[in-house]
């Protein structure tokens, strides 16, 4: 369970696997700016537990899809194994400034999202998948038995978007609701709450 500070802080990445013999371990990137690891010494780790421990980065490099990351303290495989789970945090104060009308994912989730002037429910999390637009997972937790929404987050649908108000204002077209079927538990998932990657 996340601590009551979790909003401030925003994941660039998940140990997958050990990496080397020297304490290496790879992780899933969760960010379009791993460049910026270049700059990133001091990082937090989140473990299975909620606990968030402070990392000092020593080294880093990209590798098949992933990033290697080495850090102090962590020099063998036995200790690189209990990282392994861990997401790999910045403050969100640390976050990278978007341009035009680019958002985070974390700035998404929770947002109520509006098809004219009713309230289809909250983002839950966003796909990504073979479409052009990424699809937010939307739940209205009204309807009976709860129902879930993919919801194409293009921008030619959006009309507003508020985010420090938790709002999103789109208009779908007629039937787009209705022909949905229910979100899969097996659905390709590359996001999660609080992630550093941009949309639109």
């Amino acid at each position: 369970m996340h601590g009551a500070d979790d909003a401030e802080f925003i994941t660039l990445a998940r140990v997958t696997k050990t990496q080397g013999r020297k304490g290496e371990v790879a992780a899933a990137l969760f960010t379009n700016f791993p460049e910026r690891f270049a700059s990133r010494k001091q990082l937090f780790g989140l473990d299975s537990k909620g606990q968030r421990h402070e990392l000092d980065l020593e080294e880093h490099w990209l590798h098949k899809g992933q990033i290697v990351l080495k850090f102090a303290g962590v020099d063998s495989i036995s200790q690189a194994e209990l990282l392994i789970g861990w997401e790999i945090q910045v403050r969100r104060s640390q976050r990278v400034p978007l341009e035009g009308d680019q958002v985070y994912i974390s700035d998404l989730i929770g947002c109520e999202v509006y098809d004219g002037g009713r309230v289809i429910g909250k983002v839950q999390d966003v796909l990504f998948g073979s479409g052009e637009a990424p699809l937010l997972v939307v739940r209205d937790e009204v309807a009976h038995g709860a129902k879930e929404y993919l919801v194409p987050f293009a921008a030619s649908y959006i009309e507003e978007m508020a985010l420090e108000q938790k709002q999103v204002k789109m208009k779908l077209p007629a039937g787009l609701l209705d022909l949905d079927s229910p979100l899969k538990k097996d659905a390709s998932l590359k996001s999660r709450a609080g992630t550093e990657k941009k949309q639109l």
